[in-house]
């Protein structure tokens, strides 16, 4: 992996193959390594960046709290530095509140966005108050907290057939410092609701869907993909929050059709 510096922290990044580029943005607790597969098929046609955003895989963290516009900010810088103008950026879960955040500041430099299992709103004071118990929960077991909340991200009654996923995804996010997740879960409990970013985009907005994602209430979904005005939709019938994983050929081809069209 290369590297840039930002704030005088090292932040590592992934950039092959060459042509229109893609940049993916992975969830919380997770790393760049989740596209590994996607990078792998898009790098023949496209030129792939995928990020370690801070506090995530190799890079370090920049503060107690990173928020999502810090993090819009660190992907700005890196593809400034690689002297990248115009992209596509798909943006998973906590990634997807990073894209939003990012074509808010600098919508010139995205030809398309990506909203893949991720959505527009902020946290409920409901939610608020979760993300505070699970921030003392991650001081006291980081690792039992990792292993409940990778299993959440899948439905039950499809689970067992991702167990070795599911067992790489809780080992990596083991492998995380207490600062990182708990600097992630600070910057999500404060994002804003973004619906005017929808509103107001002038380029087409891709959704990634799964009916079966509980992270995401469906009705909420629903509400959200009408707001740009113009947008794709893959809906994924019997998936949760994880379609890379659990439909990584349906997902897969939603993004290369979208890039082709936006491109």
């Amino acid at each position: 992996m290369k590297h840039l510096t930002f704030r005088n922290k090292k932040i590592f990044y992934t950039d092959e193959g060459h042509g229109k580029v893609i940049v993916f943005l992975h969830g919380f607790m997770e790393s760049s390594r989740i596209w590994k597969d996607f990078s792998s098929a898009l790098k023949h046609v496209n030129r792939v960046i995928c990020i370690d955003l801070p506090g995530h895989g190799k890079s370090e963290c920049l503060s107690e709290v990173h928020d999502m516009d810090l993090l819009a900010m660190v992907v700005h810088k890196m593809l400034v530095d690689l002297k990248v103008r115009k992209c596509v950026m798909i943006g998973h879960s906590m990634g997807g509140y990073v894209t939003l955040a990012f074509a808010e500041r600098f919508p010139d430099m995205l030809k398309g966005y990506g909203l893949f299992h991720s959505h527009i709103f902020e946290d409920t004071a409901e939610a608020k108050i979760t993300r505070e118990r699970t921030i003392e929960l991650v001081k006291k077991d980081k690792l039992k907290f990792a292993a409940q909340f990778i299993r959440s991200l899948f439905p039950e009654e499809t689970a067992e057939r991702f167990t070795r996923d599911i067992d790489k995804l809780i080992n990596r996010a083991g492998k995380m410092s207490n600062e990182g997740v708990i600097a992630a879960l600070e910057g999500m409990k404060i994002r804003p609701l973004r619906d005017d970013v929808l509103k107001k985009s002038a380029v087409p907005v891709l959704f990634i869907i799964g009916m079966k994602d509980t992270k995401i209430p469906v009705e909420r979904t629903w509400e959200m993909i009408s707001l740009p005005p113009r947008s794709e939709l893959c809906l994924l019938q019997n998936v949760g929050h994880m379609g890379y994983i659990e439909e990584p050929v349906e997902t897969l081809k939603a993004i290369y059709y979208y890039t082709r069209k936006v491109f």
